[in-house]
């Protein structure tokens, strides 16, 4: 239903007491009758979900958890299940886990309000703003808000979004490691053997924010290649290159194992910053390595893809820098032949880029330009190669 009123824009959807139920009176999870008016006042979302859909059974508990954190706190709200269940036995075994009301198990009513709320999928979770003496206004789902903030995304709906977008925005375009970085609770990070460092430690460094988990082999993988760029520039540049590890692991014990293998510094895990560092650069997979500069405020660059590229020579990892090293890699090979034959190997050996490789002239490591054999595995350095090859153009 959709009215008009002093204060409120015309278009609003509105939905009044009777309009929302068609009964009198709500259910506890202990059987009890509760009159629909308790409602009244409160701050009321619908809870569309059923006990067949995975999806609902993983966010009711999120749910349960945040609901009771916000009573247990002072706040007015009340959430009224609506099932979707295929049979009342099954209503019941749901519904009996669940601290607040339902509707009663009617199949022709929750068609009815599915129909009415646009209910699409499931879970759903619509919040009713209070806004006129006879009615609600209905605000979208709330449960991406709900699984991204927990229990800060309460009064829910769209205000309330736009706030702690606004929130996310300032903690990373503000430079403020500690804001970032930190919580109420912890102004510290931690290294494998448990040690704290202060987070005011890490200002004016260029920092890694390393998104990953030991489950991922990419992860694991990434990990060796990042502790060698990360112990090349300790050794080069002593104190201006920093890694945070962020850790995706499913639990405790995979975090550790994460983390014995890295020389850098963690937030510790099952800390709210982790998942909330994972929203505010919307981290879509892993691994990813995001980096901060010496002002604490994101580069646009992909960090992962210019370590693996370039290594430690593209530091600071910023784009220019990254265009820097690309130029002087396209000189060089301009400057070397595309093919030479070597009097150590029988086969010809021709100019190819490696990320990293062992010359077998002088046994040293070697990454970018190589002179390789495409049937053996035989490589070389453009030095050494030259110094003692006949050169083939």
């Amino acid at each position: 239903m959709e009215e008009t009123a002093e204060g409120v824009e015309a278009g609003e959807k509105y939905v009044s007491i009777p309009q929302l139920a068609g009964v009198e009176t709500l259910l506890s999870s202990e059987g009890k009758e509760i009159p629909l008016s308790s409602i009244e006042g409160k701050r009321t979302c619908l809870f569309f979900s059923a006990h067949w859909c995975r999806p609902c059974r993983n966010f009711t508990p999120k749910l349960i958890q945040i609901y009771w954190k916000l009573r247990n706190t002072g706040k007015n709200i009340e959430i009224i299940f609506i099932s979707l269940d295929r049979d009342k036995i099954s209503f019941l075994d749901y519904f009996k886990g669940m601290p607040w009301l339902s509707l009663p198990f009617d199949t022709g009513l929750r068609q009815k309000l599915c129909t009415q709320f646009d209910i699409e999928h499931i879970p759903a979770l619509i919040p009713l703003s209070t806004m006129l003496s006879d009615g609600f206004r209905v605000e979208e789902d709330a449960v991406k808000l709900v699984e991204e903030y927990g229990v800060d995304s309460y009064p829910f709906g769209a205000k309330r979004r736009g706030e702690l977008e606004g929130m996310d925005d300032a903690r990373r375009q503000g430079g403020n490691l500690q804001q970032l970085l930190g919580c109420k609770e912890r102004d510290y990070v931690i290294s494998a053997d448990g040690i704290k460092t202060p987070i005011f430690d890490l200002n004016g460094k260029t920092i890694g924010l390393y998104f990953g988990a030991h489950w991922c082999p990419p992860c694991r993988a990434f990990t060796k290649q990042l502790r060698e760029v990360y112990d090349e520039l300790k050794a080069l540049r002593p104190g201006n290159f920093q890694v945070v590890f962020i850790s995706m692991d499913r639990n405790e014990e995979e975090f550790q194992a994460s983390l014995s293998a890295m020389p850098w510094f963690a937030i510790p895990y099952s800390d709210t910053t982790v998942q909330e560092l994972s929203r505010i650069f919307t981290i879509k997979g892993i691994p990813t390595l995001l980096i901060l500069g010496p002002d604490g405020k994101a580069f646009k660059t992909d960090g992962r893809r210019i370590i693996s590229k370039y290594g430690a020579t593209a530091f600071p990892f910023t784009e220019s820098r990254a265009y820097e090293v690309e130029e002087v890699l396209k000189k060089e090979r301009d400057s070397l032949p595309h093919r030479v034959r070597d009097h150590r190997h029988e086969h010809e050996l021709e100019l190819d880029m490696a990320k990293a490789y062992v010359c077998d002239e002088c046994q040293q490591k070697g990454q970018n330009w190589v002179f390789s054999c495409k049937q053996c595995n035989f490589d070389l350095h453009p030095t050494c190669a030259q110094e003692t090859t006949d050169v083939n153009i």
